[in-house]
């Protein structure tokens, strides 16, 4: 038995999402008429308020189509230093945009709206044109940790004083609905933007949904096109969409258990000097010199267990919906074995 930790991407579909799939009606989604992708997206835009949605290959893909509608050449968007726009997208701001980014601290992946009115460009020629918020929810380099909702209304306000559009990174966010209680609604109606991931916690092979209004969702279907991200009868995979949005949201709290437990075990191994508080189903902790984290990472593997290193003696561990509660008892026995 093989315990892969690493991120909850590396899920395989459910029986039941496959013959979802199997039994999808398809079209050509390019010339817009697939209609199990039409499905999805209304289905999309609908749960959190929206006029339209555009369905896409990954999440990446949505941010940054979003980043180039929001923006023009020479502009800067305003985000965490940990974001993942910034990180992990393989600088897509600047390369496909020609957009500048605005680095703010913050605790654990967030950011406040007094901090992003202080960095907010003054209306002159030397400055790039501030025009872009980005706010990533749950934060994945803050370690699965979510927004308070007075947090995001304050930053939503802001934005509209000072005529500025906001996207929603919400690779993650149907864990932050679920564990801090917020509607889809509630966030819908915050963001310009959102872009939400189907192939992590929620367990779809592939895909994420771009979601706006309609003006917005037709300027994104072009760039989508210039970006080479139109598919062809993808009502396949957006199928495995719409079975992940109707069965795999409120299970997303056994991922969240799991991930405390883990959370627990590790605290008390000698291994370990600090465990980042845990809030959804990411789990970052940090080594003493006891280990090094690449042997570390090595040792794991041996023993049939996964996980990543994220710097310097920083290990993530990420719960899924293959990780089942025999998963957790034998990950257990195995931190427990290298105290």
């Amino acid at each position: 038995m093989t315990i892969d930790l690493r991120s909850d991407t590396v899920t395989k579909p459910t029986p039941e999402m496959l013959q979802a799939m199997f039994h999808a009606k398809v079209g050509d989604d390019v010339f817009e008429d697939d209609p199990t992708v039409k499905a999805l997206e209304q289905k999309s835009a609908a749960l959190f308020g929206k006029e339209a949605a555009l369905f896409c290959p990954s999440g990446t893909m949505t941010n940054q189509i979003a980043l180039k509608v929001h923006t023009q050449a020479g502009d800067e968007i305003i985000c965490h230093e940990l974001s993942h726009i910034y990180r992990y997208e393989g600088g897509g701001a600047a390369f496909n945009s020609g957009a500048s980014v605005r680095l703010l601290p913050g605790a654990r992946g967030r950011i406040k709206a007094n901090q992003i009115k202080e960095n907010i460009n003054p209306d002159d020629i030397h400055y790039p044109r501030t025009s872009l918020v980005v706010i990533e929810n749950t934060s994945n380099k803050g370690g699965g940790s979510c927004y308070e909702l007075k947090d995001l209304k304050e930053i939503r306000q802001l934005c509209k004083e000072y005529g500025l559009k906001l996207h929603l990174d919400g690779a993650r966010i149907f864990n932050a609905i679920v564990e801090k209680g917020y509607t889809s609604g509630q966030i819908g109606e915050l963001f310009d933007s959102l872009s939400i991931c189907l192939s992590k916690g929620l367990g779809a092979p592939v895909g994420s949904v771009l979601i706006g209004s309609k003006d917005f969702i037709r300027q994104a279907r072009r760039v989508r096109k210039v970006f080479g991200g139109g598919m062809r009868q993808a009502g396949y995979l957006a199928a495995a969409g719409i079975y992940a949005l109707d069965h795999h949201v409120e299970r997303l709290e056994e991922d969240h258990r799991k991930a405390r437990i883990l959370g627990n075990t590790l605290q008390m191994q000698t291994f370990v000097e600090e465990v980042i508080p845990v809030e959804t189903n990411i789990l970052f902790f940090k080594l003493t010199d006891q280990f090094k984290d690449q042997d570390f990472l090595k040792m794991l593997e041996s023993r049939g267990m996964k996980a990543v290193g994220l710097g310097p003696q920083l290990i993530r561990m990420v719960t899924h919906l293959d990780f089942s509660d025999q998963m957790l008892n034998e990950s257990i026995k195995i931190l427990n074995s290298l105290s």
